[in-house]
């Protein structure tokens, strides 16, 4: 196969896709070996960048996925006004931020952090995408923990989590609870998507908080 061939194949997989797609999966759909690949991709957004597209493929983790440039945000929402781009409560931002930092943890690692009720919360994240279930701990009642997304990656503009801004002087630092910070430079309050509106249960104590910013 050609070098033309192989950028038209790498280029339309992830085009198609629309999701984050992992490398091996990327490697065994186009006939391409593994090592060869990240350097396609470089030559692919270096085409990209020579023509100013709008297009770019973006590193999350061990996966590449196919994106437009942040610069088009607005116009991209003048035509897709089905899906809005809401802010993070500070709520869903303290959970986020104590998952990001300590993953995989349960949810009761996260309310004792945060000294409230979170389970409304963690389940928020989930629901957009920011948050999965990452197994369960070999403890009595083998609580679910929960782990970062490639699609919190892209919402932050990581590559991984390894990129997290330091805490306490080091990258990766166990969170304490008088250590949450950092909105990562604000970008949660234009990336994150909103699919659907949810409500809290009337008796979850962390209700009206967490659901600020999330509703239209």
């Amino acid at each position: 196969m050609e070098i033309k061939e192989k950028l038209g194949a790498v280029e339309a997989i992830l085009f198609a896709s629309g999701e984050p797609v992992e490398l091996y999966r990327l490697s065994q759909a186009s006939g391409i070996d593994v090592g060869a690949l990240p350097q396609l991709i470089r030559l692919l957004n270096e085409r990209y960048d020579d023509c100013g597209s709008g297009i770019t493929i973006k590193k999350l983790d061990s996966s590449y996925q196919m994106c437009t440039r942040e610069e088009y945000a607005p116009q991209i929402r003048a035509v897709l006004e089905t899906k809005k781009n809401t802010p993070l409560s500070n709520a869903a931002m303290e959970a986020l931020t104590i998952i990001a930092y300590n993953q995989p943890v349960s949810k009761s690692f996260v309310e004792n952090v945060r000294g409230v009720d979170s389970s409304s919360v963690v389940n928020n994240l989930v629901e957009k995408g920011l948050v999965e279930e990452a197994g369960r701990l070999d403890v009595p009642g083998k609580p679910i923990v929960y782990r970062t997304t490639p699609v919190f990656l892209r919402t932050f503009g990581l590559s991984s989590i390894d990129e997290l801004p330091p805490i306490g002087g080091k990258t990766g630092d166990p969170l304490e609870d008088d250590q949450l910070p950092l909105d990562f430079s604000g970008k949660a309050d234009e990336a994150v998507p909103e699919d659907e509106t949810a409500e809290a249960p009337a008796d979850t104590p962390d209700e009206e908080d967490e659901n600020v910013g999330l509703t239209d």
